[in-house]
């Protein structure tokens, strides 16, 4: 039996915790041991996009479900209590990220792509009208979500969308019908068109997304994750590519933090990711700040890392009954956002996690 006593947000209630194994329980409990007092707790940041079988801390060399346990760490210890993994390359994300004393798991099950539109053999490639069904096996081994690759690269050197509209509704009403969610990767204008009118839930980077876009998004109630993170990666990605893309891109990418700060006036739900994979796992802090670089207040920046993204995800917040999950920091991060690099302790289903030093 433990006790905290602490600041836990987002309503900055100075609170008596008290956990009884793996969960917090109504107090107070009379034998239970103080393991903090003061700080700032939240019930774990999120981080909305990441993917936990590609580059890792792990070696190169190592097998796959290490490989997997090993980003997961990193992602725990930076004080990561949940991550969405909007696609992977393979299949053993689920179990094996979903594990004893690893973070929260959604996962996507495979990327789904069209025949030679995506990165080599990173997707479960497939015939344009296999979508819907693919859609339901993703989904039936998943249970969350299911990803599709809504646009990339074409002979042309350009971006350009892979499935056809009618393909992407059918593909839709499957997943809503099984009780699950569907996201695409969309880059282009035309890619975020084409998801919207489908009727998906969300949207992975909408790199070209524009205010008459955004609004039409918040009117459907729609999610956009804009993985700010990646903006370098991209833009180096860009210097091997030939084509209009190499040349339209790289302005749709200082374009965008206007684009965020506009979505989340609409209300449209902004949530923080990282597209760990691409970049380190473990720094959905620094997602963080980028929002609030774009516009947005610390408030609303943080809550798109932490409890919007858990309601989002079903996950409750700090409440008896709940798993006991916490990261508490020394001072507020909706004071200075930096102070997220330091947790001070993070606590998963009620055991202490050392926090990266």
């Amino acid at each position: 039996m433990l006790h905290i006593d602490t600041t836990v947000l987002p309503h900055g209630e100075r609170r008596d915790l008290f956990v009884m194994g793996t969960r917090f329980v109504a107090g107070p409990l009379d034998d239970a041991l103080t393991i903090h007092t003061g700080g700032f707790a939240l019930p774990g940041l999120v981080d909305a996009h990441a993917h936990l079988a590609i580059p890792s801390p792990a070696p190169d060399s190592a097998p796959e479900d290490e490989t997997i346990r090993s980003s997961a760490r990193a992602q725990l210890e930076a004080g990561v209590l949940a991550v969405r993994e909007p696609g992977s390359p393979v299949r053993a994300t689920r179990d094996v990220g979903s594990g004893v004393g690893m973070p929260r798991l959604q996962t996507a099950g495979r990327f789904l792509a069209g025949k030679g539109r995506y990165f080599r053999g990173v997707a479960r490639e497939i015939e344009l009208d296999e979508l819907p069904a693919a859609v339901a096996e993703e989904l039936e081994w998943s249970g969350h979500w299911a990803k599709v690759i809504g646009d990339f690269f074409d002979d042309a050197g350009d971006m350009s969308p892979v499935f056809p509209l009618e393909i992407l509704r059918e593909a839709a009403d499957v997943a809503h019908t099984t009780g699950g969610r569907i996201t695409m990767h969309a880059m282009t204008r035309e890619g975020a068109e084409l998801a919207i009118a489908a009727g998906f839930d969300a949207i992975e980077h909408g790199t070209m997304l524009d205010p008459d876009l955004i609004d039409e998004m918040a009117r459907r109630s729609m999610t956009w994750v804009p993985t700010m993170s990646i903006a370098e990666p991209v833009r180096e990605i860009l210097t091997t590519e030939e084509g209009p893309a190499a040349e339209w891109l790289p302005a749709a990418i200082e374009r965008q933090p206007r684009m965020v700060r506009h979505a989340a006036d609409q209300g449209v739900r902004v949530l923080a990711g990282t597209d760990a994979g691409m970049v380190p796992h473990g720094r959905v802090a620094t997602e963080i700040m980028l929002l609030a670089a774009c516009g947005l207040s610390n408030q609303q920046a943080l809550a798109a890392g932490s409890w919007e993204a858990r309601r989002y995800l079903g996950l409750p917040l700090v409440e008896p009954g709940a798993p006991a999950d916490l990261v508490i920091y020394s001072d507020d991060p909706r004071e200075d956002l930096s102070v997220l690099h330091h947790p001070v302790l993070i606590l998963l289903d009620g055991a202490v996690v050392q926090p990266r030093r």
